[in-house]
């Protein structure tokens, strides 16, 4: 291997993001929680805005979708700063130490409306020398496009690159286009596996 660069998912690697941080308090059960988070405000909407919709607009439609959680819906991106949960320590701790040696960049799903409010508050963003943002490419992961736009960005190769996300689709796309990855669960130390990999000493 000949690693140069490393190329870091944010949300579920280096920032805790969780919109039950905003709703275990607003919704009396657990189930009406559960519900609302995964076919209101879900995934499927979610997304939406991090592939660059606008969250104003978004929100009125589906708050006339669901006029029932008019004022749910409203919270979620009025509230949604509450929803980080901080850094994710034991990974954030490493880029400075990585940094001395590889290139540091980021790949993410994030809506671009809410990005400068994460990179205000972490000062580990600032250490990346690039970021590219669904939001502001309008193109979401797995999409093999959103990867190659970073490639030819910074013009690295993903023969010497290694991709770290916390979704297998997104590695799965990484792995196709040749990038080294690391599928990062809850079993696996990021710092061990990078050791495992003769990345870091």
């Amino acid at each position: 291997m000949n690693i140069k660069n490393i190329i870091f998912d944010f949300g579920g690697v280096l920032v805790d993001w969780n919109p039950k941080y905003v709703y275990e308090n607003i919704f009396q059960e657990k189930l009406e929680m559960d519900f609302f988070l995964k076919n209101i405000c879900g995934p499927q909407w979610v997304i939406k805005q991090d592939a660059g919709k606008s969250i104003s607009e978004t929100t009125k439609e589906l708050q006339l979708k669901h006029p029932k959680y008019k004022e749910e819906i409203e919270m979620f991106y009025r509230d949604w700063e509450k929803m980080l949960g901080g850094e994710i320590i034991e990974n954030t701790r490493l880029i400075k130490i990585l940094k001395s040696k590889y290139k540091i960049y980021g790949l993410s799903n994030w809506s671009a409306e809410t990005f400068p409010i994460a990179f205000k508050k972490y000062a580990f963003f600032s250490d990346f020398d690039g970021i590219v943002l669904s939001g502001q490419e309008k193109m979401v992961k797995p999409d093999s496009r959103i990867f190659k736009l970073l490639l030819n960005r910074y013009s690295i190769r993903a023969e010497e690159s290694l991709f770290i996300d916390d979704n297998i689709k997104n590695v799965i796309t990484a792995k196709e286009i040749g990038f080294l990855t690391i599928l990062l669960t809850e079993n696996i130390n990021l710092k061990n596996k990078l050791i495992d990999l003769g990345l870091l000493c």
